[in-house]
């Protein structure tokens, strides 16, 4: 600025030449809700920090004394110019309004718990790694296909927790999948080799007869609980000598469900009396490995779940399952404890399992008008099919094959009717009736049959023929029923592209809005 005083002479911008006319403005205009003027009196201080003052009443103005821009002192709207939203943006990416959910185009009134993954390809142009497999793979592959088995290895599996269990009993997705594959990975009608498994588990030969066992024998419990168990009591004597002895804290059995006659559901016994309790066998799964959460049992455990020990008694691929987890040291989310909790696997004996709709009420109750309320036990002996009422009296007995509509048709791919993974494998065939017969397959299981002999009546397994015989049919079933190479020596995991070229399923399903 000039030093002749020329330029000093003129007002800085809002601010008012002190003795003007001006004086009184405040220099801010109407921006601070004084008016623009100042009256002696009130003091007025700005953001910016500097203040001066004003005489009588303000009228009330909001947010603290700050009117908006675009209002004159007496509140009046000055004129304003609006700018149109632009066209074409990203507020334009769907044509539904803002508040509707979003669903696959033409199926507007399709009800999902979460957006198709079809989505994705509207927003970005990344593709899709060669290397992810995704719960619509597995859903494709096996869920839809009528194949699953019901293990709820998917579950247990899944580090994300987006895999719940349906109405239906079947895997159903119930939040985002992040296609990390595992739940593809370790199914054993998906991704695993199930025949590999018993490879890395078993003996050398666990391809032929009844596999590698340590021992054999058919046993039975002399005990009168007896009488409500399958057969020879076996399963539930090694769980009561467990528990009493202190060596697991609990065992995930089958229990009847509350709502449902004949129903099998998932439930951890902790004592000895809610073993003999629920003795005995039901012909559905109760999606086992799929109920690991062990925070759903923590009130029944006398211990941390991170430190509990349990038994698992389930069918030979709900072992294969739980064994195939257990091999890789990797996070399971939830079900991570309970993963790690197994100790000991007892498999059951099976040449398949039956969805409870079709073999209790469609089979029972409505083909041969049978009260499921009357029904005292059920049993598979002989390939037969037999049901008794309460009394004891032989209601139903028919060839197995009666029921084979009921049966889960992924059954029929299975060849490990002995339990090769199992510690333990206990059944019906290869010993007189009463009586159970017992496979010793590790040195887990002998440890389980050495607390648990001195307590039963046994001797050398009966009938170790009728055992590899039976092995022997179940696998030449599952060979007839394998659309893919049986192969104990190929890698333990199937890509899901080789999964498809031997079954016909659809490639990449996600992006098709599965």
């Amino acid at each position: 600025m000039g030093t002749d005083g020329s330029e000093r002479d003129q007002p800085m911008p809002g601010v008012p030449d002190v003795g003007s006319d001006e004086a009184d403005d405040c220099g801010c205009g109407s921006s601070c809700g004084c008016g623009g003027h100042s009256e002696s009196g009130r003091s007025h201080r700005h953001g910016d920090g500097h203040s001066h003052s004003h005489g009588g009443q303000s009228p009330a103005v909001p947010d603290g004394g700050a009117t908006p821009a675009n209002v004159d002192e007496n509140g009046n709207l000055r004129n304003v110019e609006f700018t149109a939203p632009a066209e074409g943006k990203s507020q334009d990416v769907y044509e539904t309004a803002p508040d509707q959910r979003v669903q696959r185009p033409g199926e507007e009134d399709l009800a999902l718990d979460t957006p198709s993954y079809e989505i994705r390809s509207q927003m970005n142009d990344i593709e899709t790694p060669d290397s992810k497999t995704w719960f619509m793979e597995l859903d494709e592959g096996v869920i839809d296909a009528g194949r699953c088995i019901q293990c709820g290895t998917c579950v247990a599996s899944c580090p994300s927790d987006s895999i719940g269990i349906g109405d239906d009993g079947l895997p159903e997705l119930v939040k985002m999948c992040t296609g990390c594959s595992m739940c593809w990975d370790f199914c054993p009608r998906g991704g695993l080799r199930y025949e590999r498994q018993w490879k890395i588990t078993g003996g050398d030969d666990n391809v032929s007869g009844a596999g590698d066992p340590i021992t054999e024998f058919s046993a039975k419990v002399e005990d009168d609980w007896r009488e409500n168990a399958q057969d020879g009591g076996l399963v539930t004597a090694v769980l009561c000598k467990l528990l009493e002895e202190g060596e697991i804290d609990g065992a995930l059995i089958a229990t009847e469900s509350d709502d449902e006659p004949w129903k099998a559901e998932s439930f951890l016994a902790t004592t000895p009396e809610e073993c003999i309790e629920n003795a005995g066998s039901f012909y559905n799964q109760t999606m086992a490995l799929g109920n690991l959460d062990l925070e759903r049992w923590e009130h029944k455990l006398d211990v941390p779940v991170e430190e509990a020990s349990l038994a698992l008694v389930g069918t030979p691929c709900e072992i294969e399952g739980i064994r195939a987890l257990q091999d890789f040291e990797w996070d399971y989310a939830s079900q991570e404890n309970g993963v790690r909790a197994i100790d000991y696997a007892i498999a059951l004996m099976c040449t398949k399992n039956f969805n409870y709709e079709k073999l209790m009420g469609e089979k029972l109750e409505e083909e041969r008008d049978i009260d499921l309320d009357n029904v005292g036990k059920m049993d598979v002996l002989d390939g037969r099919m037999m049901a008794y009422d309460h009394e004891g009296e032989l209601i139903v007995d028919e060839d197995v094959e009666e029921f084979h509509d009921a049966a889960l048709k992924g059954c029929d791919e299975c060849a490990d009717f002995t339990g090769y993974c199992a510690d333990l494998t206990v059944g019906s065939v290869g010993s007189s009736d009463e009586y159970s017969s017992v496979i010793v397959r590790t040195e887990q299981g002998l440890d389980a049959w050495n607390l648990t002999k001195d307590d039963l009546d046994y001797h050398d397994l009966e009938d170790r023929s009728a055992i590899g015989g039976l092995q022997s049919w179940d696998k030449k079933k599952a060979f007839d029923s394998l659309q893919r190479p049986f192969d104990p020596d190929a890698p333990r995991f199937i890509d899901y592209t080789d999964h498809a070229e031997n079954y016909g399923t659809e490639l990449n399903p996600h992006e098709s809005g599965h």
